[in-house]
């Protein structure tokens, strides 16, 4: 039977592919995509389609560095673009180096299928490019490589993970030193960096590449990560009462337990009960359909476990331990547990420090910033006035986050917290673990709860609620649309709730750079947040509300009505 005529862009993509396989170094990427050409061939058009999608884009290189689905071609995480990136990264830091120098980056992995391989082409291609190249001793937390950057004092750092991704991602994430203080790049170093990536990618094969050995870093840098963020915790934890509080942990089957455990020890906190199924990193990630904290039965297992032993307090990191997740006992919950969400958890680590930096004063007042993400709870910005501490709001990410000046608590919605910024200038889910347990154990000590502690915060403060609606998509266009439409024909109100403005963020506002984000701030207080996330196919909607009238539990009741309200309206506005 003849094969069946190919157009002229199917000719071109199967060229591209045949040229890619005589690159790629992998031999599972190699069959995967001579496969598809084949299929090509023999005139199937969902392999064409799939053909297409490969070759007809690149995965793009920007602040968040690279992330996507290991597969192959230049639209997928594959040994052939790491190594692009790498020689990229590598022409950068040259470029940028002093004269006479030699820059250096460390480099750190966490459990993820061929989050190793590439951590080590990685480092032999930029050891290759002239660059003293350093790969962390072994799989580790993200924290541990943002804390290696400033430790050893590298130019850069690069972490291999997919975060929380599904199981089959895996991603790219790049660090600065010097004057970043081994935060997370930002804009314009991911635009010269990609121009390196795309420059190596037309010039270069990766064959050709130069290789050359790496230096293991000692064992050491992990040592100082542990004692640095052990010191987190108040001094002599170990004497205090508040260590009877009965903990279960679950590293959601990623690399945070060895760390985790080690810095609890050193902070003086007993061992806590694991849940045994998800302790050990696991690329499959087995027991979880997604391997986030955030989504729904990701941590049935953890609560499981937690009534087993009677837990007070649950405490979950995502498989690369930058994200934390804190669940309480609650009687009205179904399974009698309650995930907190990343705006309960970030005030109450806020309030914490708030406190901290007034004692650290002496005199009543305090001295430093509090920070959060525009998208996360105002509920920050009301601590920092009752402590007479500055507060910014940034664009979503820790990127932005750490940048805050005199900096000395940030946090994010998504679970992520920033405890010890003179360690780590990034999201920590182990520092944070360990500070939230300083607090409830503090609060064990002196009788309360973390439920009554959330209940001090409201009588204090204020009820600052919030609530998320996400619209998962599979045509990415979907989502510049429903911005689109709502940038043209804005709402006058949500769920009932008047609009008083309406700010587009699209051409910078205030000392925000630009971004793709509306902000509907509403009377009364609330406010409504819509951006497209940023690694995921998600439209995200952020909401607000605030209630400060009447007691406890009449606070709690206003802005819980004002958050449905405001979920209904927005689920009819993007559909």
């Amino acid at each position: 039977m003849s094969q069946p005529e190919l157009s002229a862009d199917d000719r071109t993509r199967i060229a591209l592919a045949e040229s890619w396989i005589a690159q790629d170094p992998d031999p599972e990427t190699r069959e995967e995509l001579a496969a598809i050409i084949e299929a090509v061939r023999a005139g199937d058009v969902s392999a064409a389609d799939d053909l297409a999608d490969r070759f007809d884009h690149r995965l793009a290189f920007g602040t968040a560095g690279l992330r996507g689905a290991i597969a192959a071609g230049p639209n997928r995480m594959n040994r052939v673009l790491v190594a692009q990136a790498a020689a990229g990264l590598a022409a950068y830091l040259l470029e940028h180096a002093e004269a006479g120098t030699v820059p250096s980056v460390v480099i750190g992995y966490d459990g993820r299928k061929n989050s190793e391989v590439f951590a080590r082409d990685s480092a032999e291609v930029m050891a290759g490019a002239g660059v003293r190249a350093i790969l962390l001793p072994r799989l580790l937390p993200t924290p541990v490589l943002a804390f290696a950057v400033r430790h050893l004092d590298t130019a850069a750092g690069v972490m291999v993970t997919a975060s929380h991704n599904p199981p089959n991602d895996n991603g790219y994430k790049v660090y600065l030193g010097g004057a970043s203080h081994g935060s997370q790049i930002v804009s314009p170093t991911d635009a010269e960096i990609a121009a390196h990536i795309l420059r190596i990618a037309e010039e270069r094969r990766v064959p050709d590449l130069p290789r050359a050995s790496f230096e293991t870093a000692p064992e050491s840098v992990v040592d100082a990560y542990v004692a640095a963020t052990a010191a987190v915790a108040s001094a002599a934890r170990a004497d205090s009462a508040g260590t009877e509080l009965r903990v279960v942990y679950t590293a959601m089957h990623g690399v945070g337990w060895e760390t985790f455990a080690r810095v609890a020890d050193a902070a003086g906190f007993p061992r806590p009960a694991v849940v045994d199924t998800q302790i050990a990193p696991d690329a499959a990630f087995p027991t979880v359909a997604f391997p986030n904290p955030e989504e729904p039965g990701a941590m049935d297992l953890s609560f499981e476990r937690a009534r087993a032993v009677g837990a007070d307090l649950v405490i979950a990191n995502d498989p690369d331990a930058d994200r934390l997740a804190i669940a309480i006992p609650d009687q009205a919950a179904d399974g009698g547990w309650r995930r907190l969400s990343g705006n309960e958890v970030g005030l109450l680590l806020g309030w914490r420090a708030a406190e901290q930096a007034a004692s650290v004063s002496g005199d009543g007042g305090a001295e430093g910033t509090l920070a959060c993400s525009i998208v996360s709870s105002p509920g920050l910005a009301a601590i920092a006035e009752a402590y007479g501490l500055e507060f910014r709001a940034t664009l979503t990410g820790f990127k932005w986050i750490s940048r805050a000046p005199g900096l000395v608590f940030g946090f994010e919605e998504a679970l992520g917290y920033l405890v010890n910024p003179a360690t780590v200038r990034d999201k920590d889910g182990i520092s944070a673990a360990i500070a939230f347990l300083d607090l409830a154990a503090d609060l064990a000590a002196r009788g309360r709860s973390v439920a009554e502690h959330l209940d001090d915060f409201v009588a204090r403060f204020g009820c600052f609620a919030s609530g998320q609606v996400s619209i998962r998509v599979t045509d990415l266009s979907r989502i510049g649309a429903v911005m689109a439409r709502l940038r043209a024909d804005p709402p006058t109100s949500v769920g009932g709730i008047p609009v008083d403005r309406i700010e587009d963020l699209a051409d910078g506002f205030g000392d925000l750079p630009p971004s793709d984000v509306l902000r509907l701030v509403l009377e009364h207080g609330g406010r409504v947040m819509v951006r497209p996330s940023g690694t995921e196919p998600k439209l995200k909607v952020y909401l607000d509300a605030v209630a400060t009238e009447g007691d406890v539990a009449e606070r709690r009741a206003a802005a819980a009505a004002t958050i449905a309200a405001l979920e209904a309206g927005m689920r009819e506005l993007v559909a």
